[in-house]
């Protein structure tokens, strides 16, 4: 008891004497040992290395998981030291419901075809976007995190060290001048300082985290190009602009070269005497002869409503003629149907022979 009591008034005599120290240094009464230059360069670095390293964490996870919920929940997990459970990526969301339209609203039809492409390709991307996420944590966030709960609190615990050796050798050199011998201890802990500011190499796992984004939007990009490929390699097929709900023909995916290309292989028939050219805004079709050669066959993909008298109407499915004009868009064919003939946009059509 008599020696706890005499620690109690011990520890109790060093902390009024680094009070006392503290406060007199702060109005000017007491002489203050400066630190080596070099010294307090290191700690300025390392508080401009902690603030900073803080604030890249932040904004990593609120780029890896922007829901906040979702990181909060995270979070408790963590420090539960519980499994965070396994969560959906967008992507893959994305590729779930367009996977479940198609087969609502029909896997064979153009439209369900379409959307299952891009539902695997969705869900591909979404796989992609969970390795680089699994990535970013293991390589980036977590050495992030160790500097902060465990290099960060090393450094703060020997720099309050420091700070409260630096006050009892003022006290000290104040009473007894000894400064020469007090001045190599704070070289010595400057030392320990410059180990603990280098033990984590921030830049390493900048460079690991780069070169996980790298491969995630490479493989990104790999899967919308084959998407892409996929989708200009349908044989006979033309992919119009817009699938549901718009039946004034939008602009399409592919170039007008190709869709010109597509119209060239119609063979083109002598002109028509008096026939006016296609592009007119008036154009009577009815006299016209169909031709003895150069025509082909074509399925209509979609329906389309007629938007004037020069113009066919369709209906998906249908079988109809057509053939080409000289000075015709390339984008429009003459479609003949029964007795009846238009103007046809090759958007709609898939050519049979």
């Amino acid at each position: 008891m008599d020696f706890n009591m005499k620690k109690l008034a011990s520890d109790a005599g060093i902390f009024f004497t680094r009070a006392v120290q503290f406060t007199e240094e702060k109005f000017g009464q007491a002489e203050k040992t400066e630190l080596d230059a070099h010294f307090e360069n290191l700690l300025a670095r390392a508080d401009s290395t902690k603030n900073w390293t803080e604030k890249i964490l932040r904004q990593t996870e609120v780029l890896l998981q922007p829901n906040p919920s979702a990181r909060v929940e995270e979070f408790l997990y963590e420090k539960l030291d519980r499994k965070v459970p396994s969560r959906v990526t967008n992507g893959e969301l994305l590729a779930q419901y367009m996977s479940e339209a198609a087969n609502e609203l029909g896997p064979e039809t153009p439209y369900g075809k379409t959307l299952i492409k891009v539902g695997e390709t969705e869900k591909r991307l979404g796989a992609a976007e969970r390795d680089f996420i699994h990535s970013a944590s293991i390589n980036f966030l977590t050495p992030l995190r160790n500097f902060l709960e465990g290099d960060w609190r090393t450094i703060s615990k020997e720099r309050r060290i420091l700070q409260n050796r630096r006050l009892d050798l003022d006290a000290c050199k104040a009473r007894l001048k000894k400064a020469k011998a007090a001045e190599a201890k704070a070289a010595c802990e400057g030392d320990l300082w410059s180990d603990e500011v280098d033990k984590v190499n921030h830049l390493r796992c900048l460079q690991e985290f780069v070169e996980s984004q790298a491969t995630y939007y490479a493989q990104c990009y790999r899967h919308m190009l084959d998407l892409q490929k996929q989708l200009g390699s349908t044989q006979g097929v033309i992919f119009p602009g817009t699938f549901v709900g718009n039946t004034e023909p939008a602009s399409s995916p592919l170039s007008s070269a190709s869709l010109a290309t597509a119209a060239a292989t119609i063979p083109v028939m002598p002109t028509v005497a008096g026939m006016p050219s296609a592009g007119e805004a008036a154009i009577s079709l009815d006299d016209v002869a169909l031709p003895a050669s150069g025509t082909r066959k074509a399925r209509v993909l979609y329906d389309y409503e007629a938007a004037d008298s020069s113009e066919l109407a369709l209906l998906a499915d249908e079988l109809i003629t057509v053939y080409s004009l000289p000075g015709m868009d390339p984008d429009w064919l003459i479609g003949e149907r029964g007795n009846r003939k238009g103007k046809v946009p090759v958007t709609y059509l898939e050519l049979l022979s």
